[in-house]
């Protein structure tokens, strides 16, 4: 401090200061105008200070529950608990585009007012005075945001609150979220909540990305959503958007080339309607996961199309046949994906079209044949082993099973790989019985996450092998993705917040001798012919199926990167007029898999160690020097073709289980094949079993009572004491009347006998 400085305030008195101040009459008034402006700000200051922000705001809007793509795009935005749609945004999402439009349109000064723009309010009480109404508003976003968060009557108390909140909002909260506040609550109109609403609505874009004129246009439709809306009053829009689009303009935010090219730019709208996509998976996550705010989903938009434009070609081609509906789905085999999920031809048809048959439980077919041989190969079966598709009767604890080829026609000896390919059933009850029976194949689907088999074993018995028992597509497909996972496990993933876990079934090598088979287009040629939608030109694993009645019909393919299921039929259960899986289901399944070939890229899958190739014998199958050859796990090699399997002509020897069958003229082999002289040593009856109980009734025909006498061998002759047995076209029947029977059946060197009873009704 200087000596001058110091000198000064040594001189300076404040009661001289003070008796100048109040000497005179303007200093009074100075002195009394600056006290009362000084105490009104303390009062104004401690007033919002004590002012309560609404509680409102500490409640962001509700979020409408969102379903997106895999890569993001909307399939469905739901209605929020509040009502309306809302897609809120970050700041950081706020374009400045958009930032200068919305200032520009509603508050310019926003960034430099305290909450209230005091400037704007006199503005509009001068012009009220002026007009004696409201001309102009002068509420500012923090009001504006005030009011929507907790709506009042519109009094001076009112407006007298909304200050002080705004400005005590303004102390806590920074302008960035005051904004960001701002533009998630307003209404933009269509039930739109939101600036990042509208845009996705409106311009079916992100807020991000939108262009000069659209970001007037979102920020000139708060002002007056309906009267606004640009779907039916664009001209009005327009109006409102070049008004706002000049402010931009006036307040240095656009130069002027910027705002002629935004005044001639064409505004496009997506048309008034809200996406809804994939509509059956979006519904399916909805009533099965409580999912509270909706998700990235693993679906693929543009693969779900073109599955549902070649499901809806081919119920086109099959109309004339009584197809009406069908489902696809398609899985990502290394992540459990759903890339696809059609479940039905049309969503919004009135009748049946939210029904989503890739859930609906339907008859499974012969789609559980390849596990069933799967579990065959683990036991130790080959590819190679011989299997007699001769017409065969199975005892079992609820009757009989008598079943029966797809075309009725029997084959004799034919190899694993061939009745497998082929889809015979004959073959695959034999094997079932082999593994265990129904109870092996049950405990092993349901590891592959199949929920529809819930009855005991004995329920499904061994006709849970040819498609007696319901299935899902979406769980079948997921089972087939087992298979193409080489045997490993995981469960189909919606979301991809979904878990991965994953576990072994089924062996390796033997998951690769089943894809082997299945892909073999000469194996299945006996069949479905050489030529058919199973047919490939790069390798595919496929497997068809139908219900006995035409309900259903099922084509399920599979590479390492890819599991195409379809499923066919009518949601009322009525009858396809004879379409099976390989007319109704496998051309889309042929098409589909070939697109994902082309666009995606396919391969196939390595060969496991421990496998090996050997020439064998094209109906023994057992292993010869030349001749066809076939895979075989090295440790379950067949034997060696020897001279005990021909006879003296130099034919092959057969058991006597299919001396029925050659002498029904099906003999496809000619002389190349004769019957072993040894007959078997013992036979079995098969029905009616011991003790059965049957009834009669006096008012039905004597001739239309009887019961079929059945036993393991063909021939065999029945008697009975009491009943009369007669024969009609080659099988045996007694006819039934009141009392216990002895029933004997006979062979040239051997006898069974079993009874029954037969009551009154």
């Amino acid at each position: 401090m200087d000596h001058y400085t110091a000198a000064s305030l040594k001189r300076f008195d404040i009661r001289v200061f003070l008796s100048w101040l109040t000497n005179g009459k303007w200093r009074r008034r100075l002195l009394w105008a600056g006290a009362f402006h000084v105490a009104a700000w303390a009062v104004l200051w401690l007033a919002v200070t004590l002012t309560p922000l609404p509680l409102e705001l500490a409640q962001p809007p509700a979020a409408s529950r969102e379903f997106t793509d895999h890569q993001g795009r909307v399939l469905r935005l739901e209605l929020s608990p509040g009502g309306g749609y809302c897609k809120p945004i970050r700041f950081a999402d706020c374009p400045p585009v958009f930032m200068h439009a919305t200032l520009a349109a509603e508050d310019k000064r926003f960034w430099t007012h305290s909450g209230v723009d005091w400037l704007a309010t006199i503005r509009a009480l001068r012009d009220f005075a002026a007009h004696g109404r409201v001309v102009s508003g002068a509420s500012t976003i923090t009001q504006q945001l005030i009011k929507n968060a907790h709506p009042r009557p519109r009094t001076i108390r009112s407006k007298v609150m909304e200050y002080l909140q705004a400005m005590k909002l303004e102390r806590t909260w920074s302008k960035k979220d005051i904004f960001t506040a701002y533009v998630n609550r307003i209404d933009y109109g269509n039930l739109c909540r939101g600036a990042g609403t509208a845009s996705w609505y409106y311009l079916g874009k992100p807020l991000c990305d939108v262009s000069v004129g659209e970001a007037a246009l979102l920020a000139s439709l708060p002002n007056s959503p309906s009267r606004l809306n640009p779907h039916r009053h664009m001209e009005r829009a327009q109006k409102r958007q070049r008004f706002i689009l000049t402010r931009m303009r006036n307040n240095s935010l656009l130069d002027y080339d910027a705002w002629q090219r935004a005044r001639s730019e064409p505004l496009v709208l997506r048309p008034s309607w809200r996406k809804f996509k994939a509509p059956h998976l979006v519904e399916f996550i909805r009533q099965q996961r409580s999912v509270k705010q909706g998700g990235l989903t693993t679906i693929d938009l543009d693969l779900n199309k073109v599955a549902r434009r070649l499901l809806n070609n081919q119920l086109s081609l099959l109309s004339e046949k009584n197809v009406t509906n069908g489902a696809v789905v398609v899985i990502e085999n290394a992540t459990g994906n759903v890339l696809v999920l059609v479940g039905s031809r049309n969503f919004f048809n009135p009748h049946s079209g939210q029904v989503n048959g890739a859930w609906a439980p339907r008859s499974a077919g012969s789609t559980f044949k390849p596990f069933a041989y799967l579990l065959a190969l683990e036991k130790g079966m080959t590819p190679a082993t011989l299997i007699a598709d001769v017409p065969t009767i199975f005892a079992t604890p609820t009757g009989i099973f008598a079943p029966q080829n797809y075309n009725r026609q029997f084959h004799g000896p034919i190899l694993f790989r061939r009745a497998l390919a082929a889809s015979l059933n004959i073959p695959a009850v034999k094997i079932l019985k082999n593994i265990g029976g129904a109870v092996v194949l049950q405990d092993r689907l349901r590891e592959c996450g199949l929920t529809t088999l819930q009855q005991e074993a004995a329920h499904y018995g061994l006709g849970l092998a040819i498609g007696n028992a319901e299935t899902r597509l979406l769980e079948l497909a997921n089972a087939y993705a087992c298979l193409a996972r080489m045997g490993i496990h995981r469960p189909y993933r919606l979301l991809a917040t979904d878990p991965t876990p994953s576990w072994r079934v089924f062996s390796h090598r033997a998951s690769w001798l089943i894809a082997d088979i299945l892909k073999d287009n000469d194996a299945r040629s006996l069949a479905f012919g050489l030529h058919s939608p199973l047919r490939f030109d790069f390798p595919v694993a496929c497997k068809t199926g139908t219900s006995s009645d035409f309900r259903d019909n099922w084509a399920l393919g599979y590479t390492p990167e890819f599991t195409v299921a379809v499923w066919m039929g009518n949601f009322d259960g009525s009858y396809m007029r004879n379409v099976s899986g390989v007319t109704g289901a496998a051309p889309v399944m042929n098409e589909l898999m070939t697109h994902l070939h082309h666009h995606k890229g396919t391969s196939w899958f390595p060969r496991p160690e421990g496998l090996t190739r050997r020439s064998i014998h094209e109906i023994t199958g057992k292993l010869q020097p030349h001749g066809q050859g076939e895979w075989f796990v090295a440790e379950h090699l067949p034997s060696t073709v020897s001279a005990v399997d021909f006879d003296a002509n130099d034919r092959i020897l057969l058991a006597h289980e299919y001396a029925g069958w050659l002498a029904s003229g099906q003999n496809t082999f000619g002389g190349r094949i004769s019957l072993a002289t040894k007959k078997p040593t013992s036979f079995r009856l098969l029905a009616p079993l011991p003790g059965t109980l049957f009834y009669w009734d006096p008012n039905v025909p004597a001739a239309s009572q009887s019961v079929r006498l059945m036993a393991s061998e063909p021939d065999v002759q029945w008697t009975s004491s009491t009943l009369e047995c007669i024969n009609e076209n080659g099988h045996t029947f007694a006819r039934l009347k009141p009392g216990r029977h002895q029933l004997l059946a006979e062979t040239i060197n051997q006898r069974r006998q079993t009874w029954i009873t037969v009551e009154r009704r």
